[in-house]
C-alpha cells in the first residue's frame, strides 16, 4: 500500500428493517463520533469552530437558494456549491473522526457488499408483496 492510500474499512452492514420490508444502513455508529468530536472541537475553541458552523450554514442555505431558484445561473449554483464544499471541508479537518466515515473497499469487497445488498433488498420486495398495507 503507498504512504497515501487510505486502508479499506469496514463497510456499513446493510440490514432488514424490523418489518422486513425495506433495507437500511444503521449510519448511527459512524456518526456519532462525528458529533462528539464537533461537541470537543467547540468546547475547546467556541469562537472558531462557531464562526465555521456560522459560515457553512450561511453556504448551505445560499446552495439551496440557488438550486431551487430556476432562473439561478448554472456558475453562480457551481460558487455557492464550492463555498459550501470549503467550509464544510474546513469543519471536517477539525474533526479526527471524519476519515472514518468515508469508507472505502477493494473491488471483491465492493462486489461482496452489493451482493448482499441485492439479497436484501429480493428478500424485502418479495415480504413486501405477501404483506401489502
Amino acid at each position: 500500500m503507498s504512504p497515501d492510500a487510505t486502508p479499506a474499512l469496514p463497510m456499513i452492514a446493510p440490514q432488514l428493517s424490523a418489518d422486513g420490508t425495506a433495507v437500511r444502513w444503521p449510519l448511527l455508529d459512524r456518526l456519532a463520533p462525528l458529533l462528539d468530536d464537533l461537541a470537543q472541537a467547540y468546547a475547546e475553541d467556541p469562537v472558531a469552530i462557531g464562526y465555521l458552523l456560522t459560515a457553512h450554514a450561511a453556504h448551505v442555505e445560499a446552495l439551496d437558494f440557488a438550486q431551487g431558484s430556476a432562473d439561478m445561473p448554472e456558475h453562480e449554483r457551481c460558487i455557492r456549491a464550492a463555498q459550501a464544499d470549503a467550509t464544510r471541508e474546513a469543519l471536517l479537518d477539525e474533526l479526527p473522526s471524519a476519515p472514518t466515515v468515508d469508507a472505502r473497499c477493494t473491488p471483491d469487497d465492493a462486489i461482496t457488499y452489493a451482493t448482499r445488498l441485492t439479497k436484501l433488498a429480493v428478500f424485502s420486495r418479495l415480504t413486501r408483496n405477501r404483506n401489502p398495507r
